[in-house]
């Protein structure tokens, strides 16, 4: 989940993180919403950096920085331009600065699954990408979404060229693009990745070894079993699909829960049974929601 640093400073805080973490402090903040784009957000959100700091906010996830075709970020094309909907480089940079001041730690919103093309290619779908940094061809997108690519590792995201990861010209773009956010941009030192059941957990681990992260979470959206009657007791098998992935990256990577408010609502209701499995063993439960909820906190 964490990374040591050579420089001592980095060491430093590296140590502090690490004890964080033992101790159950990493409280994560989600510093945007679905509409935030709208509201002149990086702006916004500078003048919100001390009380995120003072309460006790060790992270602010932040929506994708990024050049997308979609004002939430989420349809990226353009990666190297840090001009979105949410403000200009500029700004982002300011708004960076202003988190380092006061502790808290900025998760950049990493969309790699799937990237809008800016030229027809083959089969007359936007699957090249000419004229912009990372101007890759149809190759890089996956042949089950219009590309010449291999079939995808994961689920597909409909509707935009999926990025063919098992190519490696596209790998080492990619782990390049993360150090550039890590290095250069010079503030990112957290990673969430978006959609990350859209391609091999290995990929993750790939991803984090190279850029290396202080801290790095993977929305990894697996749906709760459920029977005739509503949320099934026995969650083993959705339980063991997240450590799956857990492990596939190696280790080097949290779940993150993208739908707390149902898991506490079904929780509270059933007084914690629902992650109790059949037999009453619920100590792999208690550990999965340890690592799942109670170190996610939603802004919304």
């Amino acid at each position: 989940m964490s990374y040591r640093g050579n420089d001592s400073n980095e060491n430093s805080q590296q140590t502090d993180i690490d004890a964080a973490l033992r101790n159950g402090r990493e409280i994560l903040f989600q510093a945007f919403n679905w509409e935030s784009h709208k509201h002149d957000w990086w702006r916004n959100l500078e003048r919100k950096v001390p009380d995120i700091g003072r309460s006790g906010f060790t992270s602010a996830w932040l929506p994708p920085a990024t050049h997308s075709f979609a004002p939430e970020g989420y349809l990226p094309q353009n990666l190297y331009s840090l001009n979105s909907k949410y403000g200009s480089e500029h700004l982002l940079k300011g708004l960076l600065q202003k988190m380092k001041q006061h502790k808290v730690r900025p998760m950049a919103d990493i969309v790699i699954n799937h990237r809008v093309g800016t030229t027809k290619g083959h089969g007359g779908t936007y699957n090249r990408y000419d004229g912009i940094s990372l101007s890759w061809d149809e190759h890089a997108v996956t042949s089950c979404t219009g590309g010449l690519g291999n079939r995808s590792t994961g689920d597909n995201f409909h509707g935009v060229p999926n990025i063919d990861h098992t190519q490696l010209f596209v790998r080492k773009d990619i782990t390049a693009w993360l150090q550039w956010l890590r290095n250069n941009v010079g503030f990112f030192q957290d990673f969430r990745f978006d959609f990350a059941r859209g391609y091999s957990a290995k990929y993750v681990k790939e991803y984090i070894e190279g850029a290396k992260p202080i801290f790095s979470v993977g929305e990894y959206w697996d749906s709760c079993n459920y029977n005739g009657h509503g949320l099934d007791y026995n969650q083993d098998s959705h339980r063991q699909r997240i450590i799956n992935w857990i492990d596939g990256a190696g280790q080097l990577s949290l779940h993150l829960i993208s739908q707390p408010r149902e898991f506490f609502r079904k929780l509270l209701r059933d007084n914690c049974g629902a992650y109790v499995t059949p037999k009453g063993s619920h100590q792999k439960s208690t550990e999965m929601f340890s690592l799942e909820l109670l170190k996610y906190i939603s802004a919304r």
